[in-house]
């Protein structure tokens, strides 16, 4: 690859001493390629789900599996009293491991239930197939199976020609349809479809993120530790529901995006791949690479071709039956380093290139990136990785791998430790700045107050640090003291600063907009099986009589900025005041300018903002509408004036402001004439 304007590390001359490991590493990729396509594209090798797995053909069923250490392969199930029986042995059809079943239409009917039975040197064991579509937990013994899911009516798409922009900036809704309802239960795709949809249609986001799609056999691990890769999760209904959810989301014009997890797998024998044919490298690395040391898991051996071709198959199987419009990468860093990034903090740029890299799992996302982008044109990809590595988030045009955004991980963070650790007086504008707008200059960030993992138990959300026990009785709107109207006075800050200084995307977690109450816990045996905290209380920011209202009112004007005005588009921001003795922030973007006044006590009269032109309000944080104080004067029209003072010329224009303590105001540019001097 030739060095120049072209490649994304011209952008950094940090990066001019790495440029040869660079080049030859995206050589490597592109090397990949050629090898596995042979000419042909990556859609084309990107079709597993096509060849392996159960397929009903016009008058056949046909069943093939890899598993090349195998020596003998049956099929067993409710048809055969989970019996070898004959006429269900597979065959070895070829050296490279591939093996084979026909059956007449006869032999199986929608909904039963069946496993492989697996033979190999020295041992056997039940299996459920590698590219299994559909698979079951039994509600009495609690073991998972596969299920023919061939139903005689089969989903008819409404929105066959959705289309998502990726030029269109994200404004995600990140959901977990479990814990999206109300009640202690597992929620279900057509609760969500009916119920959730609508208010996230409502709140103004433009993009669903679905957590925990993939079957994972423990529902408390969050949908990260997947087992059966292709399998849409049962335990929240059928894959019709789930196409339904798609295609509603999609009749409302949103996209809808899934976590995928190909960073691990779940070290779970019977359910899992991990010992599938009886050997331990089949999909995963041996020794002391096999393991997860943090996660407990199994970690992909992503130089082997046949994982590639497992994983990139598994990519375009999402995209194609269910017609999502891309991806949410889980545990990038995990994957491109060998010791998962586990303890360092990357200060410094020989981190990324000193030979602890995964350069296989480089390749891997690479691969991906591009067929995905070929696949589906507008189709999104999300890098969910801390450490920075450089041209993660650059397309591989120029010499990047890929991704369209990366998640800026060190955002929630700094705010929870903010909010724990610094008293507000002590706030420091000039940092805080830093901290929300620093990126590469590649790339496109996602930025985010919290997430799900701010939610969990033994955390806290923003809100909940803020307002700790005054939340279970201090949230009637009848009732005010200091810490309440601390505590939602910054959570609406803090957020549109997010917002508004975010690198182009927004994400937040499902009721974080409206400040849910306490963590999220899912049911296990330190809480007696308890769903209590594995939901979402909606009736709270329904209640007309609560304080949450409030919260996720200003929530949706907020978000309707980029729907509106288009903020996020350009991701220029003229920064104009960070004073930390006054606590005041200032900056434009766009034609709205936003100004915040982070102090805690001190309000200010004709506060000078050095910047020029006509201005009115849009929205503040302090209207009654939002829970504030009804301290600004919404109808009056802001210019910027001249103030003359005696010996000195040509004063910069002002535009002079009254901002109450804790209070933030969106304010959009208007055509005006000429400056006025007073």
């Amino acid at each position: 690859m030739k060095s120049g304007s072209d490649t994304y590390y011209s952008l950094d001359e940090w990066l001019a001493p790495f440029r040869t490991i660079i080049n030859e590493r995206i050589e490597r990729c592109r090397t990949k390629e050629r090898t596995l396509t042979s000419g042909k594209s990556l859609q084309e090798f990107s079709m597993g789900h096509f060849y392996y797995g159960l397929h009903r053909e016009r008058d056949h069923w046909i069943f093939r599996e890899f598993a090349p250490y195998a020596t003998d392969i049956w099929l067993s199930g409710t048809f055969s009293g989970w019996k070898e029986m004959p006429g269900f042995s597979m065959n070895r059809i070829n050296e490279y491991g591939d093996w084979e079943l026909v059956m007449p239409l006869k032999a199986l009917n929608h909904g039963d239930l069946f496993k492989l039975s697996v033979h190999w040197k020295g041992g056997s064991g039940e299996r459920i197939p590698s590219y299994a579509n559909r698979v079951v937990q039994d509600e009495h013994t609690k073991i998972f199976s596969a299920q023919v899911w061939c139903p005689g009516d089969p989903y008819r798409w409404k929105t066959e020609t959705f289309t998502s922009q990726a030029t269109t900036p994200v404004v995600i809704y990140e959901a977990h349809v479990g814990m999206a309802t109300q009640f202690e239960k597992t929620g279900t795709y057509r609760e969500f479809t009916e119920n959730v949809i609508p208010k996230i249609v409502a709140a103004g986001y433009n993009t669903i993120q679905l957590m925990a799609i993939q079957e994972h056999p423990f529902y408390g691990s969050f949908g990260y530790h997947v087992s059966s890769f292709f399998a849409a999760s049962s335990r929240f209904g059928t894959p019709e529901d789930l196409k339904e959810l798609i295609d509603t989301a999609h009749s409302a014009g949103l996209r809808v995006i899934m976590d995928l997890v190909h960073s691990h797998s779940v070290k779970n024998v019977n359910e899992g791949l991990g010992l599938f044919d009886g050997s331990p490298d089949l999909y995963f690395h041996t020794g002391n690479r096999r393991n997860h040391i943090a996660w407990d898991s199994l970690c992909f051996d992503y130089g082997k071709d046949s994982v590639i071709h497992f994983l990139l198959s598994n990519c375009r199987y999402w995209l194609e039956e269910y017609k999502f419009d891309g991806f949410r990468f889980d545990g990038i860093t995990s994957m491109i380093y060998y010791d998962h990034g586990l303890g360092k903090n990357f200060t410094s740029y020989g981190e990324y290139f000193d030979g602890g890299q995964d350069v296989d799992a480089l390749v891997y996302l690479y691969l991906a990136n591009k067929m995905i982008h070929e696949f589906r044109t507008g189709a999104l990809s999300v890098a969910e990785e801390m450490s920075g590595m450089p041209g993660l988030a650059a397309p591989t045009s120029q010499g990047g791998y890929g991704f369209d955004y990366r998640l800026s991980m060190g955002v929630p963070d700094f705010w929870i430790k903010l909010i724990k650790e610094t008293p507000d007086e002590n706030w420091d504008m000039g940092h805080l700045m830093h901290e929300l707008t620093q990126h590469r200059p590649e790339e496109k960030i996602i930025s985010y107050c919290e997430s799900h993992d701010q939610a969990l138990v033994g955390d806290k959300t923003l809100i909940f640090r803020m307002l700790d026990a005054e939340m279970y009785y201090g949230m009637m709107k009848s009732h005010h003291n200091l810490v309440i109207d601390r505590g939602i006075a910054l959570h609406k800050m803090i957020r549109l600063l997010t917002f508004a200084t975010a690198g182009g995307g927004y994400l937040n977690f499902m009721g974080n907009e409206f400040g849910h109450p306490e963590w999220i816990d899912f049911p296990r045996e330190g809480n007696n099986w308890s769903y209590k905290y594995a939901r979402r209380q909606w009736h709270l920011a329904e209640s007309k009589e609560l304080k949450y209202q409030y919260l996720g009112a200003f929530d949706a004007a907020m978000v309707r900025l980029q729907e509106k005005y288009r903020i996020l588009d350009d991701l220029y921001i003229g920064r104009l005041t960070e004073n930390s003795h006054d606590k005041i922030i200032a900056f434009t973007r766009g034609d709205l300018l936003f100004v915040f006044n982070f102090h805690p006590s001190t309000s200010f009269t004709d506060y000078g903002i050095a910047v020029k032109g006509k201005f009115r309000i849009l929205i503040d944080s302090d209207d009654p509408a939002f829970g504030g104080f009804d301290r600004i004067d919404r109808n009056t029209v802001f210019t910027s004036i001249r103030k003359a003072e005696r010996g000195i010329l040509n004063m910069p224009l002002y535009l002079y402001l009254y901002l109450p303590a804790r209070t933030a105001m969106v304010l959009k540019r208007e055509p005006v004439k000429r400056a006025i001097d007073v």
